[in-house]
């Protein structure tokens, strides 16, 4: 028998078991949860603080990797392509070892390669060591960013705003800071590009440690077990929700990759089309900068926001609508206007915390949630690959920006449309039911 219980965050309806008296007795704040709530916590900003920084603290080395190990244009370029397809290959798997291990254990086997590859990478003395190593780490982030959203919905369930917002504002947090500080720290330790990528290890081997204490209570939660299991019955297969018949799945993975896409463009192209409209060199990375900062204080605000509305359609309008005019200005200013570009660019980029927000709201359980994420990122990511590929094809081949921007564009009109579905208030499992049903 099941009561309401209405969230204080949402303001939506969701469900809880009836307690029995003894059950009632209970502190509502049992100490190790107390306790391994604020673990998971801590366990959460710093793993979402590492979830960028192999990426962006590379693109800011590219060159002088590529001489220190001789590298060719076409590695250099697989190099650059290979993070979303690592995040769309190895991101099907969290779910399944979520199920064995527990979705704490991933995470914790996540940063332990994250850092073992980043430690690796720099000294492996070939581009093929270096690739290697490079997958090794790419592996631990796509297992966490699929599990993240998956943590929340289980520790935080009538805080999954809150608590997205506060992940992905340490994700962005990461994303810039790598940018920004990766030659500083070069320079500082001797200009060798080895030590400025390594240093980036350190992080993620703090990361490691609340999660090593977390698996020891296995992901425990005083509230967890058969009471869990009775509120929310799973079907078989975590079972037997076929998230490939949800059209909320589809449209959610859609708009996951359309925005990806939008983001890969903007962080590889958006300072060369500054240089191209007579921006200095300087000035256009820091209008790359602006743009990437925009998602610190947004990140957290939108979630925030979103799960207040039953419907989020209007933000993901919103930030299109952004997104179309900041291309629009690349068009037609795009040295007289860059600021004002760079910022509704950097607006337009947060439908990323929208995603994942939604990922949380549009599964009730976490089985569910876990199955959404992994489909709605790994087909994403896989959408997201040829969009910076194909930018550069029409670049070099035009000889101008026009033929470029205006496919930017184009992609927002669909990112818009599936966003809108993808905000309807419903959940996949109400759908599978649904067509079981039918």
């Amino acid at each position: 028998m099941m009561s309401l219980m209405v969230s204080e965050e949402t303001g939506t309806t969701t469900s809880t078991p009836i307690r029995s008296s003894a059950e009632s007795a209970e502190p509502r704040s049992h100490p190790t949860r107390a306790w391994a709530t604020r673990l998971v916590t801590v366990g959460i900003v710093l793993t979402a603080l590492n979830l960028r920084p192999a990426i962006t603290s590379f693109g800011a080395l590219l060159e002088d990797v590529r001489d220190g190990l001789g590298m060719s244009g076409s590695v250099a370029g697989l190099l650059t392509s290979v993070p979303p397809l690592c995040f769309a290959v190895f991101g099907v798997m969290a779910p399944r070892l979520a199920r064995r291990f527990g979705p704490g254990a991933v995470v914790c086997a996540g940063m332990v390669a994250i850092t073992a590859g980043l430690a690796i990478r720099p000294y492996t003395g070939s581009a093929a060591g270096f690739l290697a190593a490079s997958a090794l780490a790419l592996m631990g982030i796509a297992v966490s960013n699929v599990l993240m959203p998956v943590i929340v919905k289980r520790w935080f369930p009538d805080r999954v705003g809150s608590m997205t917002g506060l992940y992905s504002m340490a994700l962005a947090l990461g994303t810039s800071a790598a940018a920004a500080v990766t030659v500083p720290v070069t320079d500082a330790l001797g200009g060798g590009w080895q030590s400025g990528l390594a240093v980036w290890a350190g992080l993620a081997a703090v990361a490691v440690l609340p999660w090593i204490a977390l698996v020891r209570v296995r992901d425990a939660d005083p509230r967890d077990g058969e009471r869990a299991r009775a509120a929310h019955p799973v079907p078989a297969e975590t079972g037997g929700l076929r998230i490939t018949r949800s059209r909320t799945a589809w449209a959610l993975a859609v708009f996951f990759g359309l925005q990806a896409t939008a983001a890969y463009i903007t962080m590889g192209w958006m300072a060369q089309i500054f240089r191209d409209a007579g921006v200095s060199a300087g000035t256009a990375g820091l209008l790359l900068a602006v743009t990437m900062v925009m998602g610190v204080p947004l990140a957290f605000v939108i979630p925030r926001l979103a799960t207040r509305m039953p419907h989020q359609g209007p933000i993901v309008v919103a930030l299109g609508v952004c997104g179309l005019a900041g291309y629009a200005g690349l068009y037609l200013a795009p040295a007289g206007g860059a600021w004002a570009w760079a910022l509704l660019l950097g607006v337009s980029n947060c439908a990323f915390p929208l995603a994942l927000t939604m990922v949380g709201m549009r599964a009730r359980t976490g089985a569910g949630v876990a199955q959404l994420s992994a489909f709605a990122q790994s087909t994403g990511y896989l959408i997201s690959i040829p969009g910076p590929l194909l930018v550069g094809v029409l670049y070099q081949h035009s000889g101008g920006w026009g033929l470029p921007i205006a496919l930017m564009a184009a992609l927002m009109i669909p990112q818009i449309a599936v966003g809108v579905l993808a905000g309807r208030d419903r959940t996949v499992e109400d759908e599978a039911a649904r067509g079981r049903r039918a």
